[in-house]
């Protein structure tokens, strides 16, 4: 299936985890590649398995001024368009918040807010040209509150609220903008979490499917979003979480009967 075939995205944070799982999985599908993370080594590994043909690799930090409109100049000029945005660059943090430094706030606000910010403004003529879309990585500490998670809850609710109003805003361009909004997701990052058989079963007592997601269970929804298939779908953030946010929270009566 090569429902990309002729088309062009940028995969912001792709040489690792959940954004190289969308990277290979729109390589598989036909589209042209543009891979990105602030180490061209990393990147370099990832497109070893590719099309160099459909491959262009832009290192950069996504945070910094400047560098949303470099990666989509030279995108431009390699594949003559822009089809899709994955805004997926980000970075996690975690503690309790009355302990939080200002440099920890401001890496992760930069990061995960104005990087998607610079390279939603700076993508916006090329995709209003191609009538694209823009597919963010959100989570469901977007939707909801975490325990010791407050900065990244904040980060993430305002890349859900930005998802929204960018719908709203350029919806009469033809320009879709959703976001899918993940749990933990295994990865090279999480493993210190699935080294801990209790936090691990307590994740598995939320999980409807009682399993944790994998990078191409993301990418398939990333995917789909992107596809004509939701060609009428724009402004959702699309919870793939396994069943998490199904519940309210209650505990399962069934066990206390």
């Amino acid at each position: 299936m090569h429902r990309f075939a002729n088309k062009t995205v940028i995969v912001t944070g792709s040489s690792s985890g959940i954004g190289e799982g969308i990277a290979r999985r729109f390589a598989d599908e036909g589209a042209n590649v543009v891979l990105n993370s602030r180490s061209r080594e990393d990147c370099e590994k990832v497109a070893a398995d590719l099309d160099p043909e459909c491959t262009l690799i832009v290192e950069g930090d996504v945070s910094e001024r400047g560098f949303a409109k470099t990666i989509i100049a030279k995108t431009v000029e390699r594949f003559g368009a822009l089809d899709i945005l994955c805004s997926n660059a980000g970075i996690a943090q975690s503690g309790a918040f009355s302990e939080t430094e200002d440099d920890d706030i401001d890496q992760v606000l930069s990061v995960n807010v104005k990087g998607m910010l610079y390279m939603c403004r700076d993508a916006y003529p090329e995709l209003k040209k191609t009538k694209g879309c823009i597919v963010a990585t959100s989570s469901v500490s977007g939707t909801g509150g975490d325990y010791n998670q407050a900065l990244y809850t904040v980060s993430k609710g305002a890349v859900t609220q930005m998802v929204r109003s960018l719908a709203l805003e350029w919806g009469e361009c033809g320009i879709r903008v959703n976001a899918v909004n993940p749990t933990f997701t295994r990865s090279d990052l999480t493993k210190g979490i699935e080294e801990k058989p209790q936090l691990m079963k307590a994740f598995n007592r939320r999980r409807a499917l009682k399993r944790p997601a994998e990078p191409a269970d993301i990418a398939g929804a990333v995917t789909f979003l992107a596809s004509d298939d939701a060609d009428y779908i724009t402004g959702i953030n699309m919870p793939v979480d396994g069943g998490i946010s199904a519940s309210n929270g209650q505990p399962d009566f069934r066990k206390y009967d």
